[in-house]
């Protein structure tokens, strides 16, 4: 059975496959995590307005067989924009593929000439993400591709040892894991 692919494991794409192949298959240590508490409380009380204007959807879609779902928190349907809160811009790259990855599925219900706005209000800074170009479209459909490929694996990927795999709430699963191996 084929694995529905979501925001969260589009941005665990771009930092981590091992942490996106262990969310995929029930593995949650997010719970433990200041950080990521810190995140949510963030989106949730940032923008607080918000919620009065804009909704929470919930789209579906599917590619060449792989079921899709984008939760998006805030969307202003009159002006087709997706507005994501994040912490830091830290994972920014990730950031933007994750709205894009929701702009693409909102096209795929469709929605004409969707865009996004991501926003870090901690540090009073936003980001536009551009409605999706051909070549985007493309790119997303080869990275639904390789991340089937990987969920369809028995094992995560190796853990690669980055910068910011200390602040990971997986750290001491990957590299337990690892040292194991050897």
């Amino acid at each position: 059975m084929k694995k529905v692919i979501n925001g969260s494991l589009i941005s665990m794409y771009h930092i981590c496959t091992c942490e996106m192949w262990l969310h995929a298959n029930g593995v949650h240590m997010e719970q433990t995590s200041d950080l990521v508490y810190e995140g949510k409380l963030i989106t949730e009380t940032s923008y607080t307005q918000r919620s009065d204007t804009y909704t929470e959807i919930e789209v579906k879609a599917v590619y060449e067989d792989i079921p899709l779902t984008a939760k998006i928190d805030f969307y202003d349907v009159k002006n087709r924009v997706v507005y994501e809160v994040k912490k830091s811009d830290k994972l920014e790259q990730a950031h933007i593929a994750q709205v894009q990855f929701y702009l693409y599925v909102l096209e795929q219900n469709g929605i004409e000439s969707p865009r996004g706005i991501l926003q870090y209000p901690k540090l009073c800074h936003t980001f536009s993400v551009a409605a999706l170009s051909t070549e985007l479209r493309k790119d997303i459909e080869r990275i639904l591709k390789e991340i089937t490929q990987i969920l369809s694996c028995s094992q995560p990927p190796p853990a690669l040892r980055k910068s910011y795999c200390k602040t990971c709430s997986f750290f001491d699963f990957c590299f337990i894991r690892e040292e194991g191996l050897s």
